[in-house]
């Protein structure tokens, strides 16, 4: 029953659901067709494989998905991976689609036992920052290549940069029909969504441009998207070459790591919401059927919906039969009306995917970043710059490489702190942060806020003995306050073997207050509680005062007993 929650949703289903799962479903339909097309083509295929990539894993994920509402479908975010992956291997038609199906299958696979071996956590490799502006460096990559499709010039150039150039450089080739077309769907859609967000606008901007041509017979003056065949997606194995595979094999990881993150953030976000919890090892299984699924009927990678999903639940979605209905429309619509997606303009597919992907674009949380943390803002438009000048396949191994980057510099760097006490409070205080704050006569009381591994070792070491130099009396005792360290690894045992060393030789003790327990275990397989002071594990910074102040006779009115310390009042305010 795990990895099939569908069946327990339907013997769970309410029948005063149905009517609000049928309108959602109807709702729903009426934006996955143009957008799946359009999607389509952002991958470099046909349209008809849009269609099938949108049916197919509404089927799948309704079976295999824990989430209520969630729905799979091609998405703006992978559109161009997949494009990237297949378009130098292959010139058009069946070829291509195959190799898409093959990376949809292979896609599947990586998820699916990612969800088998519960690795949902791997997404949390991309931080959010990161996240953000990696985002909003494919929104721009495409931008830049649906312009030049909705001024109707044709670029060669293959990466970002130069076919910027190059589109700047031929706007005198603009067609100006082709581009009033465009333009004009852009900004009615732009208007649609700023006063009617609610409104079907991509369906609308299909109905308009497919009016157009007919009534105008444009057919033969503008690009548009010509015969559509009919009929439902058939089983088709792909073409399944090593060499291909091989070829295939990181922009497949790029793939599932970038939906699955999608996925994860969307699912999560639905579910809190909706007062519900999601098992993101199950959603990652989901994901993983439905693209193998897909890739069995001739679509291509699917992921999360930010716009379909959120559209679903304004129109009353309940249960994932939301999906099912509009999967049996669009089927309907495959059987006997493909004839009317025939004179639709590529220019108004151009259109429809420049308004998506601009929601790529996150400005608030751009603007938040700057205001709050201006590190990660950086982050963020370092992993921009990342997609434009190395492609977005290169580009996610560029963002997952700052996040990982940028964990590893907080904790060789972390925050450390002398601390000291101050008149009228409680606890021991940064004295960074409270110049105010006293130290006990030859006593260092120091913080580092951080797990003592390899990378900080020296760090800790420098770190105390700077504190020794520039106490304000002769130094007999370090304690530090050891809370924040969660992990001494062997690197970080043998630089304090040397550090206890260094402080024997001038007579100075040092022990570690507030250790937790699983820490303190690992100090002593390292034999090291030996050589601390006594007591080498205080409970509390006040107990380790306490002993200091009771073993050298400190003279030193202001101290508490540490029966008034709780745990964690070492802690710098």
């Amino acid at each position: 029953m795990r990895f099939v929650p569908g069946l327990q949703a339907a013997r769970e289903y309410r029948r005063e659901w149905l009517r609000d799962d049928l309108v959602a479903g109807i709702v729903l339909t009426a934006l996955l067709v143009p957008q799946g097309m359009a999607y389509a083509g952002l991958a470099g295929l046909p349209p008809i494989a849009g269609v099938y990539a949108t049916l197919v894993p509404l089927i799948a994920y309704a079976v295999f998905g824990p989430s209520r509402i969630l729905i799979i479908a091609p998405d703006s975010a992978i559109a161009p991976l997949i494009a990237a992956a297949i378009i130098p291997l292959a010139a058009a038609g069946d070829e291509r689609m195959g190799m898409a199906a093959l990376l949809a299958l292979m896609v599947g696979g990586l998820c699916l036992i990612g969800g088998i071996a519960r690795l949902g956590f791997v997404t949390d490799l991309l931080s959010k920052p990161v996240r953000v502006g990696y985002l909003a460096g494919i929104a721009i990559v495409v931008l830049a290549d649906q312009a030049a499709k909705v001024l109707g010039i044709e670029i060669e150039a293959e990466d970002f940069l130069s076919g910027l150039v190059e589109l700047v450089t031929s706007l005198d080739e603009t067609v100006t029909l082709t581009a009033a077309i465009g333009l004009g769907t852009f900004v009615a859609l732009l208007a649609i969504k700023w006063r009617f967000p609610r409104a079907p606008g991509a369906l609308l901007a299909v109905i308009a441009g497919i009016a157009l041509v007919v009534v105008l017979d444009l057919q033969s003056v503008i690009p548009v998207v010509g015969e559509v065949p009919p009929g439902l997606p058939s089983f088709t194995v792909p073409p399944l070459d090593a060499g291909l595979i091989r070829d295939l094999a990181v922009p497949a990881l790029a793939v599932a790591f970038v939906a699955f993150a999608d996925t994860s953030v969307l699912s999560r976000s639905f579910a809190s919401r909706r007062g519900e919890r999601v098992d993101q090892d199950q959603e990652l299984f989901a994901l993983g059927a439905s693209n193998l699924a897909v890739g069995f009927f001739q679509g291509y990678p699917v992921s999360s919906s930010s716009t379909r999903t959120p559209a679903a639940e304004a129109a009353g979605a309940k249960s994932q039969l939301t999906g099912i209905v509009a999967a049996v429309l669009l089927g309907i619509i495959l059987l006997f009306a493909t004839g009317l997606l025939a004179p639709l303009p590529e220019a108004t597919l151009a259109a429809i995917v420049m308004i998506a992907v601009v929601g790529l674009i996150d400005i608030p949380d751009m603007r938040r970043l700057f205001r709050m943390n201006r590190a990660d803002f950086a982050l963020s438009m370092a992993a921009l710059l990342g997609v434009a000048i190395v492609g977005v396949i290169p580009g996610i191994g560029v963002a997952i490489g700052l996040s990982v980057g940028a964990l590893l510099w907080r904790a060789w760097h972390p925050y450390t702190a002398v601390l000291g006490r101050i008149d009228g409070r409680k606890g021991y205080h940064d004295r960074d942060r409270h110049p105010e704050g006293r130290q006990v006569p030859g006593l260092v009381l120091y913080r580092f806020d951080a797990p003592l591994f390899f990378a900080n070792a020296d760090a800790f070491r420098d770190g105390v003995l700077d504190a020794i130099a520039q106490a304000e009396a002769p130094v007999r005792r370090v304690v530090v306050a050891a809370e924040p360290i969660t992990d001494v690894d062997t690197t970080a045992a043998d630089m304090l073997i040397e550090l206890l060393d260094q402080l024997d030789q001038r007579d100075i003790g040092l022990s570690f207050a507030e250790l937790k327990g699983p820490v303190k275990d690992t100090v002593e397989r390292y034999d090291l509680d030996t050589r601390l002071a006594a007591p080498p594990f205080p409970s509390t910074v006040g107990e380790a005062v306490h002993a200091y102040l009771a073993e050298f006779d400190v003279p030193w009115e202001d101290w508490e007993d540490a029966e008034e310390h709780e745990a964690g009042q070492g802690q710098a305010r």
